[in-house]
């Protein structure tokens, strides 16, 4: 065997270790060396992979590469060697060759030349294809968004000879979806932070795309340590976030997401900036039967107890003293860092307000010793219950 034969065998050789490729897979390689039959092509990894010189020459015969440039090719196979072929690449397959892709599943290149009824008319090597508008894209977009486009496509039917090919964008991109998705699974652990995109916006929360199709639900009470009144004035589809990782359910396939635990939870500063006594403004949040909750600042809610409220006729007239979203003085009158409570009272503008407030609580200390409870009693009693 002469020394050429020897060079090539030893290629050859070493071709059939070629680092894992799957067939259909797109690669760049340089070529190495080109022989009266075979090129072997550099893909790196200490491998190589052989390309038939045919699919190298231009329509006269010509070379049109040389050894040291790069070229990019399909893998058609990874049987007793990683095999590739650059015209299916290219798009200059052969009917015979398309027949190959579409039983092997191998992607071809084709162009979109115009819609036409119900898809669009593909332009694959010298055939005509057809792509059904579902099948060429994961996401619905507008058709002239794709006339003109070079894509892969994947021959879904293949009839008459090669006279009707029907082909599928949308089978290929979600099978790189699945792949990639797998990649972003492996970083999504608790505790992680990630960028994602705000995919949709429900009542209770949104669902955000952290990358290839997965998705996490970032529910409404973890967007932030002021309650949100509504989801879909906070986010909107599209929007691109910063969110941590809380719980993933590998079984349920579910994430769960927060954004308020990316900032300090503003309770940590109860305990040195709130005192009771003290008389902070806040804002009416909501009403309920029980009483007032007041934002005392972002994050800091706080219970105005209906007990704490003097007497005015009717059970629900002091509702009317403190509307929601209106703003006002209130007493502090118990803290419970450890449950996150805080009892207030409100306190009337003015100082005969203030005086009547006073007497008020008071009164209520004093009914205590008639088996009626103070007032802080009747506070915790309406917290147990009630609050979260």
């Amino acid at each position: 065997m002469t020394e050429p034969d020897d060079d090539f065998a030893a290629m050859f050789e070493a071709s059939l270790k070629a680092k894992r490729f799957e067939k259909g897979q797109t690669i760049e390689g340089t070529i190495v060396a080109i022989g009266p039959e075979v090129a072997f092509i550099d893909v790196g990894g200490k491998g190589e992979a052989s390309i038939d010189v045919e699919e190298l020459k231009d329509h006269d015969g010509d070379l049109e590469v040389a050894v040291g440039d790069r070229i990019q090719a399909v893998v058609v196979s990874t049987s007793g060697g990683l095999m590739l072929s650059r015209k299916l690449a290219r798009g200059a397959a052969t009917l015979r060759q398309l027949e190959d892709a579409f039983h092997s599943g191998l992607p071809v290149e084709g162009k979109v030349e115009r819609e036409v009824k119900g898809g669009f008319e593909i332009s694959i090597a010298r055939q005509r294809a057809f792509c059904p508008f579902s099948q060429i894209d994961i996401v619905r977009s507008e058709p002239a968004a794709h006339a003109g486009r070079v894509y892969q496509f994947r021959i879904i039917e293949f009839r008459e000879g090669g006279r009707t090919l029907v082909v599928s964008r949308r089978a290929l991109l979600e099978e790189q979806q699945r792949a990639a998705a797998e990649e972003v699974r492996q970083s999504i652990v608790p505790g992680a932070v990630m960028t994602g995109r705000v995919a949709s916006v429900r009542d209770f929360g949104a669902f955000v795309d952290l990358g290839a199709g997965v998705q996490g639900l970032l529910h409404a009470s973890e967007m932030g340590w002021s309650r949100v009144e509504g989801v879909s004035q906070a986010l909107k589809p599209g929007d691109q976030i910063t969110v941590k990782i809380l719980r993933v359910d590998d079984d349920k396939q579910k994430i769960s997401l927060g954004m308020k635990q990316l900032s300090e939870d503003p309770w940590l500063r109860v305990p040195t900036t709130y005192e009771v006594g003290q008389v902070r403004t806040g804002r009416v949040t909501r009403l309920t039967e029980f009483g007032a909750f007041v934002e005392l600042e972002p994050g800091i809610e706080a219970l105005a107890h209906v007990s704490t409220f003097a007497p005015a006729g009717r059970s629900n007239e002091w509702s009317k003293q403190v509307p929601t979203g209106m703003t006002g003085a209130f007493e502090i009158l118990s803290i419970d860092v450890a449950k996150k409570r805080i009892g207030v009272a409100f306190v009337p503008e003015g100082a005969q307000g203030r005086e009547e407030l006073r007497e008020y609580m008071e009164r209520s200390q004093s009914a205590s010793a008639e088996g009626f409870g103070s007032l802080a009693d009747k506070l915790r009693g309406a917290l147990k219950p009630r609050e979260k």
